[in-house]
């Protein structure tokens, strides 16, 4: 896949998805930048991905810094050229346990990092995207935003609402020729999920969203990475454009979601609603 035209700026990229994305956009000839809080990390990572200064870059930001956002964007087309795909990847699985139990400032932190760092990084790079008339963003959510989950309120009402975000984004910026995707990576072996693995923490405040990782870590069901990186490579390349503003899942089959939504699929087809309930209609 040839992605040299592409300049790609992820978020939470020095491990886990993050890295793994960034390994193959750049493989495929990208120019990435990647951010995250650790320095340390950050930069380790960026220097196994690439020796050319002019290929990755790496800069780092705490993704809830809403001072942060625009001066990552900025040094990011400044050094590597205009972003043409923003992927919102950083997110914490960190608050569990029970609404009247769980900790409040962990719950809303949780909320800040899964939702208002996407709006704060997209904020940032749409007047650009904008101005050329192109662009891809990639939210990272999760099937978790497509249900409710016992002690698990905070980040399953955080990629719920990414989810309800992605549509209004892809909405807002149709005529502007950007496209917007949420996805569900699926669930891979990364740092994330490790400690809901492994914590005596989760033991304590979630013991069956534990048992249901060790189940399927034991049963080998876990989603093997590659297969969440060539999802994020097949929209990067623009495969999919037809889907803007859909819920996508490593699973599907993209190529028969494309041929039936240009065959006239239903408009509200893969986008997040209320059975039952009629949708508000403006204007």
């Amino acid at each position: 896949m040839d992605l040299t035209e592409q300049v790609v700026l992820i978020t939470g990229g020095s491990r886990g998805l993050g890295r793994a994305f960034a390994q193959a956009l750049v493989a495929a000839g990208a120019r990435v930048a990647i951010t995250a809080r650790g320095a340390a990390e950050l930069n380790e990572t960026a220097a196994q991905l690439s020796s050319a200064a002019d290929q990755v870059v790496a800069i780092p930001a705490d993704v809830v810094d809403p001072e942060a956002a625009p001066r990552a964007v900025a040094e990011a087309e400044q050094r590597l050229g205009p972003i043409t795909l923003l992927i919102n990847n950083a997110g914490q699985f960190r608050a569990f346990g029970p609404i009247g139990v769980v900790d409040p400032g962990a719950w809303w932190n949780e909320v800040e990092i899964n939702l208002r760092g996407p709006l704060l990084y997209t904020h940032a790079v749409l007047p650009g995207m904008r101005a050329r008339r192109r662009g891809r963003i990639i939210n990272v959510a999760s099937i978790a935003g497509m249900q409710a989950i016992p002690t698990l309120s905070a980040y399953v009402v955080s990629k719920t609402a990414l989810i309800r975000f992605s549509e209004a984004l892809a909405q807002e910026t149709a005529a502007d020729g950007i496209k917007v995707f949420a996805i569900h990576p699926g669930t891979v072996r990364k740092p994330m999920n490790a400690y809901v693995h492994d914590s005596p923490e989760v033991t304590k405040s979630a013991p069956q969203v534990q048992q249901w990782f060790r189940t399927l870590y034991a049963e080998g069901r876990d989603m093997p990475i590659e297969r969440s990186v060539q999802l994020v490579l097949r929209l990067a390349a623009g495969e999919a454009d037809a889907l803007s503003g859909r819920y996508l899942t490593v699973e599907d089959d993209l190529d028969a979601l494309v041929k039936q939504f240009g065959a006239g699929a239903p408009a509200d087809q893969r986008l997040l609603r209320v059975n039952g309930i009629a949708a508000f209609s403006v204007g």
